[in-house]
């Protein structure tokens, strides 16, 4: 069978030399230079030092050739970076440079600068580096909303991986707002199909207009992780990039937080809530006088956007929550009994109240072992707990405690010693206060109350 091309198909294919011989070149050209090498070195001690050379009578004879002080040796490890303005400040990915005690930049023309670390965040695995060029003019990619993105628009990915110079891979974005992936704690990614090679880690993806519009952070890859890409990439947006730049030049990154945590609607929420697809999140819990409490958020409220973005699940809320600017109003459209609403959410940080005030329990009692601390929506997030919990928070525990003889987790949160109920570290000082003969105790682990009696 003969299959013939209609015109506006045929119309599109290249029909002269100049028109076949197009060029990504120009584009490489403009952007390359801003994206960088960088040489993260680390210290590692060496633990692995024979018993023999710590021997005082060795040591007649060789010194401290072989301290018994752990030794330290040099790692480096190579990555990709990019500039991202004129003053020198350069993005690239958190575990690039983590544990770094130097971190240099080579630029493609072979320019090095030593690099200062002005912030490092695990959560977003970004990190924001600055070199000081002097009067030296310095490259830069500026950077793109990466809402106005599209799947199947054209990108190029470009790195300097291992010091061996610049590589630029090509492709489509395949997908956007890639969720549960597990890479970060925000996981709203940009997914690609342009080649993500190791060592490619905090390179560019750039648009065809020449704009940044995400970091380069992970690769699906086949065989456990060292099968090498699949044509499956991830990349930062460039949104929350921008919102972690503009926070390095404040000096602090602090994240706005709703105070309210939420389930995604699934087909069969959707039919209860009345809604005619699956999309939004449903309310399930507030926290007291947070964002969402003052704004009348209630439990069983389905939020649908916020700031004019649609919501489609639980992290995507927490991404969009996480772009927008401290001390700003966001509105969000909700659904409550049937009808659609409006609220204005003020954009805060999370409470730092009341302080950790970390106490390593001691004496003759069931918690001897035992790390705990005053829980805040601020502290938890920075320990990866719970930020809606509140109380006194299990942080860990040492091997062969009566702490862990307990049974004691952590994140379990104490509630109750011998009938006093613990709010805050003051609270437990005084529960442990005197001796007893017998021990009640209440814990809460999860969604549920774990009670005890143990003697004294």
């Amino acid at each position: 069978m003969i299959v013939t091309c209609s015109p506006s198909l045929a119309s599109n294919i290249p029909t002269s030399k100049k028109q076949i011989q197009l060029s990504f070149a120009p584009l490489v050209k403009q952007t390359g230079p801003a994206v960088v090498n960088i040489f993260a070195k680390t210290e590692k001690q060496n633990q692995n030092i024979s018993p023999l050379f710590v021997d005082p009578f060795f040591r007649q004879f060789f010194g401290d050739i072989f301290s018994d002080r752990p030794r330290r040796r040099s790692q480096q490890s190579l990555g990709s970076g990019v500039i991202v303005d004129e003053d020198g400040h350069i993005v690239t990915n958190n575990h690039v440079i983590k544990n770094a005690s130097e971190v240099r930049i080579v630029l493609s023309d072979r320019r090095q600068f030593n690099a200062k670390i002005l912030l490092t965040n695990e959560q977003t695995d970004l990190a924001i580096l600055k070199i000081n060029a002097g009067k030296e003019k310095l490259p830069y990619i500026r950077m793109r909303d990466s809402d106005t993105i599209n799947v199947g628009d054209l990108v190029l990915a470009i790195g300097n991986p291992f010091g061996v110079g610049q590589t630029v891979t090509s492709g489509i974005i395949s997908a956007l707002a890639r969720t549960a992936i597990g890479i970060t704690d925000y996981s709203f990614f940009i997914q690609t199909d342009a080649s993500i090679n190791p060592g490619n880690s905090g390179g560019a993806l750039i648009a065809m207009d020449g704009t940044l519009i995400g970091i380069n952070t992970a690769i699906f890859s086949n065989k456990g992780g060292s099968g090498g890409s699949v044509g499956i990439g991830f990349a930062v947006p460039s949104n929350m990039v921008q919102t972690v730049v503009n926070s390095a030049k404040k000096g602090r990154l602090i994240f706005p937080w709703l105070g309210a945590t939420s389930q995604t609607i699934s087909s069969d929420l959707a039919v209860e809530f009345g809604l005619e697809k699956p999309t939004g999140v449903v309310i399930n819990d507030i926290f007291p006088n947070s964002p969402a409490d003052v704004a009348g958020l209630l439990i069983g409220d389905v939020l649908l956007s916020v700031s004019g973005k649609i919501i489609t699940d639980t992290d995507a809320l927490r991404y969009r929550i996480a772009t927008l600017p401290l001390g700003k109003t966001a509105v969000a459209k909700i659904r409550r009994k049937g009808k659609l609403l409006e609220v204005g959410i003020v954009l805060e940080g999370p409470p730092d109240f009341p302080k950790p005030d970390i106490l390593d329990i001691t004496g003759n009692n069931p918690f001897n072992g035992a790390r705990v601390a005053n829980l805040s929506p601020a502290f938890a997030l920075r320990e990866k707990l719970n930020d809606m919990g509140r109380g006194v928070v299990v942080l860990g525990r040492q091997r062969g405690s009566f702490a862990e003889g307990l049974g004691l987790r952590r994140e379990d949160i104490l509630v109750k010693v011998n009938g006093r109920s613990i709010k805050t570290i003051d609270d437990l000082r005084k529960a442990l206060r005197k001796q007893r003969s017998k021990w009640k105790i209440s814990i809460k682990r999860g969604n549920k109350i774990l009670r005890t009696e143990i003697p004294g």
